[in-house]
């Protein structure tokens, strides 16, 4: 189902129904040419490959978008309250509000960290927040929070540009909001929680599937591009090695790997990709990690659930977007209502991404819900169930056709002294019809975001 209530869109198709339809194989050409990867690990095989993108971008209309900028504003400030509340002070458990075994069974919840407070106090630096928008309701819907390593700001900023290129004329007459501050931006972040220091990107690598955005993002905010090799720690001091030999002090570091492979003297040993003794730099203050290691613990499913509580908690408000209606069987009356009710609900481990761990009800067999609800049992902590949201599609151009298909939308949300809500985001589709998996990591693609005024 097409959203057809949006004027703004109208007034697009108005143009694109115009143009010449060759040009689609220049924007693709012009795509392939400054290879938008994302790279695949696939039966143990590294798989390099194109971005699958479209032409077409979602269009949101701005007073609607108004709406998103105040609501996911409102999540995240809450959440970095949570985070730093959770490592310090844990009001929010000693008042009940969520379970204490709840927060200490996450796998991501880093007890080692507790009683640290980071630069600024701020942890939720730079935070993917992953909506849809509901075909009955009409009202967009959270469907979860992304506040370890989000990826994905640099794909429309790309598309964009190259778009610019391409169809000026869209630019002329529309009134598209710019995107390009997005860089400013995160750039803004890095220099408020900065300890002394120059700025840099920790890549694991390019065999890592973001690799192409780490380069991108790194380019456009003047940061320095580093592996684990290019940086030491001396004296609780972090330092970059310079080719000529010089080091030079960090002090923000926006890392792209994950908590358990960042420093290999105190989380994973084996691992080849993080830095030794990073985290003795970020303990005595001297460097801001972005994101704060820790904030695993919020993207826990199960922790989802509660971020509405949150909010009204920490900042005494109505959430101003909704959860996706959700269910944990870790509480009885919850779990008797997913067990009658699991033929049309969405199953989810709590501890996966990327599209991982996510089953759906009315697409398996009586023996395979059986055996489903035996282990949720066994481990009611480890799943979350939500009503299958009909969220609208998008239209396409694919195999020269324009068809309509599933697509969520990432929105980008980037702290420093306030929450700073991006002007686009990242639209993800399926490339299946009704397939509702729409994740880079399942084959997915992208489109470009058009905030724009009708």
């Amino acid at each position: 189902m097409l959203d057809t209530k949006n004027v703004a869109t109208e007034i697009f198709w108005e143009i694109f129904s115009n143009q010449d339809r060759q040009k689609i194989e220049e924007f693709k050409k012009y795509m392939d040419k400054f290879a938008v990867n994302f790279n695949l690990y696939k039966d143990g095989n590294f798989i390099e490959r194109s971005l699958p993108f479209d032409v077409i971008p979602r269009i949101i209309d701005s007073k609607e978008f108004d709406k998103l900028d105040k609501g996911l504003s409102q999540r995240i400030k809450a959440l970095n309250l949570f985070l730093e509340d959770l490592y310090t002070h844990k009001k929010i458990l000693k008042d009940k509000i969520i379970p204490e075994e709840f927060i200490y069974q996450a796998k991501g919840y880093l007890k080692q960290l507790e009683g640290i407070s980071p630069s600024k106090k701020i942890r939720t630096h730079i935070n993917g927040i992953d909506l849809v928008k509901d075909t009955v309701s009409n009202e967009w819907v959270i469907l979860e929070d992304n506040l370890r390593v989000p990826s994905g700001a640099s794909y429309p900023l790309s598309i964009r540009d190259t778009y610019r290129k391409l169809y000026p004329e869209f630019f002329e007459n529309l009134k598209i909001k710019p995107i390009k501050g997005y860089s400013s931006i995160l750039e803004n972040s890095m220099n408020y929680v900065n300890c002394g220091g120059i700025n840099v990107v920790l890549t694991p690598g390019r065999f890592n599937s973001a690799y192409y955005e780490h380069a991108y993002l790194a380019k456009n905010i003047g940061a320095n591009l580093v592996r684990n090799n290019e940086l030491t720690v001396e004296n609780k001091v972090l330092y970059f090695k310079n080719y000529d030999g010089r080091k030079i002090k960090v002090g923000a570091v926006y890392r792209r790997l994950d908590d358990e492979f960042l420093d290999p003297k105190y989380f994973n040993e084996e691992s080849l990709i993080g830095v030794p003794g990073i985290m003795e730099a970020y303990l005595a203050g001297n460097v801001a990690i972005m994101n704060a290691p820790g904030n695993g613990v919020a993207d826990d499913k199960g922790i989802y659930y509660f971020v509405p509580k949150m909010i009204k908690y920490y900042l005494g408000e109505e959430p101003i977007l909704s959860n996706a209606p959700t269910y944990l069987p870790y509480f009885e009356k919850d779990r008797k209502y997913i067990f009658d009710n699991i033929e049309k609900l969405v199953i989810k481990d709590v501890a996966e991404a990327g599209g991982y761990g996510v089953m759906f009800g009315h697409s398996m067999s009586k023996i395979q819900l059986d055996d489903l609800k035996t282990i949720i049992t066994a481990s009611p902590r480890r799943f979350i169930a939500q009503e299958l949201i009909e969220f609208y599609d998008e239209e396409c151009y694919l195999n020269n056709e324009i068809v309509p298909r599933k697509a969520d939308f990432r929105a980008y949300v980037v702290m420093a002294d306030e929450p700073k809500v991006w002007q686009c985001g990242l639209t993800r589709y399926a490339m299946e019809a009704g397939n509702y998996l729409v994740n880079s990591s399942q084959g997915g693609g992208f489109k470009d975001t058009w905030v724009m005024e009708a």
